[in-house]
């Protein structure tokens, strides 16, 4: 029986054995050209026998992500329909042999590799998987700025292709789908502004600025004074560059600055957006005691970040994402983050916001983008990280639209001062 099995058809039981099902969704079309698995099921050529290999020395998620990134597997059909299949056998970061009939699986995947001649030793990662635990202690200013840097020192170039003219790299606000994503970009900045009641000569701090699109919005609409802090010197070359072009030296300053090294509050408003994830569990309430200190009495405070919807998430070592997207990234539940920002900083909540929906089509829009660019991609960034982008904004979209992922705008106040508004009519 097994001499009739084809290349294809031995596939298809190895990731089995990674999935930890004997119902795999996908079909596979091997390096010989053979197929197997449902038909009419998207097609996963595998490419090579190191594919394999990989998977045997890493069963997995980070396994397959390891043997896609190197271009050893290979999608061949839409890229949401191919995750959405592999969603729907549940894989986790070590799933199929670290289940309570992992070592059976495991030895049937390690037998398929001996029989198709993949056994040999463990393939390099790829350039693209970073290693920051070489770095220090986890979340020490220099820790969190390799981090940042692996992640936002891609390359200018290639951010401009996935995000667009308006360089915003957080959850858009969409009125409706058909807007676009400029829009909606820009209804999100507007959100965030008027959250903050920002006003003519108010200082805002930015925290965790990106290319300055924030800053500059504050500043042209709202009339304020903005200083904008990065980890990430390409992000502050270029913001520095676009507000120069824009006429707003005098009320827009971007640094590559770490937000507990801002001395020159206080501030009138405070914005985080889409930075608090790398600040990690432990820090975050010394996070908001300095951001609370920084704050005048009565100034706002606009914490925007993504969350677990069912908990406290911590990307670990051996997940794709904390290997090669955001390396010590911690994601928290919002009753957690709520907790933290209310003791940590004494402050006032004021409104919360879900935006979880929003974020499944600013994904998307991403990915359409990427995808339409693809080899002017590649040849800024390289296919191996131009691999990771795909792969880590597809399949967050399919997370945020199943509920698994959330983002969250949490407005607060620091006592003292005006005291707010009686409704939200004031920025909705």
């Amino acid at each position: 029986m097994w001499g009739r099995r084809t290349v294809a058809d031995r596939l298809v039981q190895a990731l089995g054995a990674v999935l930890g099902t004997d119902d795999v969704p996908l079909r596979l079309r091997a390096w010989d050209g053979s197929q197997a698995g449902p038909p009419g099921a998207p097609v996963v050529a595998v490419r090579s026998r190191r594919a394999l290999r990989r998977l045997a020395w890493e069963p997995g998620q980070l396994g397959l992500a390891r043997a896609y990134v190197a271009g050893e597997l290979d999608m061949e059909d839409d890229v949401f329909s191919t995750f959405a299949a592999l969603r729907s056998a549940s894989l986790p970061a070590g799933a199929g042999p670290g289940a309570p009939d992992g070592l059976r699986r495991r030895l049937r995947l390690v037998g398929t590799a001996l029989r198709l001649g993949a056994i040999g030793p463990e393939p390099p990662p790829p350039p693209e998987e970073a290693d920051v635990s070489r770095a220090g202690r986890r979340h020490s200013r220099r820790r969190d700025a390799a981090a940042v840097s692996h992640h936002y020192d891609v390359g200018n170039d290639f951010y401009e292709l996935v995000l667009g003219p308006s360089m915003v790299y957080s959850c858009a606000v969409w009125a409706a789908p058909e807007v676009g994503l400029e829009a909606a970009q820009e209804a999100k900045l507007d959100l965030v502004c008027r959250k903050l009641g920002l006003g003519e000569g108010d200082r805002l701090l930015d925290v965790g600025c990106g290319w300055g699109s924030l800053a500059m919005h504050a500043a042209q609409r709202y009339g304020a004074t903005v200083v904008g802090v990065t980890l990430s010197e390409q992000q502050a070359r270029l913001g520095r560059k676009r507000v120069a072009e824009a006429g707003l030296t005098d009320r827009v300053d971007i640094r590559v600055q770490d937000y507990r090294e801002v001395t020159d509050g206080p501030f009138d408003a405070i914005s985080s957006i889409g930075m608090s994830e790398h600040v990690g569990h432990a820090e975050l309430p010394g996070y908001a005691r300095r951001l609370h200190d920084l704050l005048r009495p009565g100034g706002r405070l606009l914490n925007h970040a993504i969350a677990w919807n069912a908990g406290t998430g911590v990307h670990t070592p051996d997940s794709f994402i904390g290997r090669y997207v955001f390396p010590d990234g911690e994601l928290l539940g919002l009753g957690e983050t709520v907790r933290l920002l209310e003791d940590g900083g004494a402050l006032e909540v004021l409104d919360v916001e879900a935006l979880r929906r929003h974020y499944g089509l600013t994904l998307r829009a991403w990915v359409a983008r990427l995808e339409t660019g693809w080899d002017a991609a590649v040849a800024s960034a390289g296919a191996g990280r131009t691999r990771v982008w795909r792969l880590y904004m597809a399949a967050s979209a399919l997370a945020f639209e199943a509920g698994d992922m959330g983002v969250n705008q949490v407005l607060l106040q620091r006592p003292g001062g005006a005291p707010p508004p009686l409704r939200r009519a004031a920025w909705v």
